[in-house]
């Protein structure tokens, strides 16, 4: 739980080591993120300095084993820790969810010399982002490549193109790019963000996660070096069939967008002057209508974390499907995604309507820009639009109807 403003953290707070999910020093962390949260958020502050704060934090070392540095945490925790954090700035979290989404992929890989220094670059601090999604392509989600080509150069190549909604490059100190190889097959390059050529435009104009930095991604004849290159047939790559981190990474901000929704409903009610003529209660806080409202919220904030973490368990259970060989990882990742998928599905629409019910407990006071409350429903929306959620039951449907697994790419 984030606590009040006025015990809120000190920017200088000392890491000594990667944060866990446990560390007292991470709820002083999402302390300090919180504060000014709403008027970032309001006036469109990017939060280089929060960012620059998580960076020294290593919180991006979360799932690193605890041998190579990082935080050593489990799967479940990760979630457990996005929620606090969608809580304290769904913004934020935002920001390192392809962080998180790539350095799982790389977890998840033969430990190849490459794969550690990557590795070790995210357990000293760096944070990672991702350029993928080109507008030249007609369906979006799908992993296709347009225009960001490789071209050799020498022993390495150079990298041409565009890519859009590059949600948390702006930050970030390495990128994650597909590509386009010579031979015309697809791959991913990991290079850093500060080279040569690069060049990371803050064009995002939703409604809603308006400082994600979800821009666009300019490559100009930048210098990539042959094992920065991630071929399909390379044996250190990922290889699962679902990337279940994404999608589940959007549904926990949801579910934490709900506990924030809850802490503002419950201080309204509780420092509310005045209520209407005709209410049940001169005070608020004794207005059985506002409690049973902000009790909802609450049943709310229960549900979704829940509902979140019984998908994140598993992820935990993936490895130990694995280690029974191709057929039996298929089938548990298979299973993961569908939890994911439905998880989504009640998730956004919990948010969303708790969102909503914020100003049943304020009335049109609540609807001022300096409150701006409105955030919640329009982060939640913004988040919710991600695959949008008539796709992802059909999808469902068709498995549950016909036995059709998930699709395998984008956000499953």
């Amino acid at each position: 739980m984030i606590k009040s403003l006025e015990k809120l953290a000190d920017p200088t707070i000392q890491f000594s080591a990667p944060v866990t999910a446990k560390s007292p020093e991470l709820q002083q962390l999402f302390d300090f993120i919180a504060l000014g949260a709403s008027e970032r958020d309001r006036d469109r502050i990017l939060p280089y300095d929060v960012v620059e704060l998580i960076r020294r934090s290593r919180l991006g070392a979360l799932r690193i084993p605890v041998v190579e540095g990082g935080g050593g945490s489990t799967a479940r925790e990760l979630f457990e820790v996005v929620i606090r954090l969608g809580d304290a700035d769904p913004n934020v979290a935002h920001i390192v969810r392809n962080h998180f989404s790539v350095t799982e992929r790389i977890l998840r890989s033969e430990r190849t010399q490459r794969n550690r220094r990557w590795l070790k670059a995210v357990v000293d601090g760096a944070i990672i982002g991702l350029a993928s999604t080109e507008l030249e392509v007609k369906r979006s989600g799908g992993g296709q490549v347009a225009n960001t080509k490789l071209t050799p150069d020498g022993d390495g190549y150079r990298l041409n193109g565009t890519k859009y909604y590059s949600t948390g490059s702006l930050y970030a100190d390495l990128i994650f790019v597909r590509v386009l190889v010579p031979d015309g097959t697809k791959a991913f390059i990991l290079i850093p963000t500060n080279r040569e050529g690069i060049d990371l435009v803050d064009d995002w104009d939703g409604f809603g996660q308006r400082l994600t930095g979800t821009g666009t991604t300019t490559f100009k004849n930048v210098s990539v070096e042959a094992d920065e290159v991630i071929f399909e047939t390379d044996t250190d790559k990922d290889n699962l069939p679902y990337n279940i981190v994404p999608q589940l990474f959007l549904t926990a901000i949801n579910a934490g967008i709900i506990r924030s929704v809850l802490r503002d409903a419950t201080a309204l009610v509780r420092t509310r002057p005045r209520t209407f003529y005709h209410a049940v209660s001169e005070q608020a806080s004794e207005d059985p209508i506002l409690q049973q409202t902000v009790g909802q919220i609450a049943a709310n904030a229960f549900a979704a974390e829940a509902i979140v973490l019984a998908a994140a368990d598993g992820l935990d259970r993936l490895p130990a499907a694995q280690a029974q060989g191709e057929e039996a990882e298929t089938a548990a990742a298979l299973a993961t995604s569908l939890s994911a998928s439905k998880a989504k599905l009640i998730v956004d629409d919990l948010a969303l309507r708790s969102a909503t019910l914020l100003f049943e407990v304020g009335g049109a006071s609540t609807t001022k820009k300096s409150s701006n409350f409105d955030r919640h429903w329009r982060n939640a929306r913004t988040l919710s639009s991600h695959n949008p959620n008539h796709f992802k039951a059909r999808a469902i449907g068709n498995y549950e109807i016909n036995g059709i697994p998930l699709p395998q790419r984008g956000f499953f």
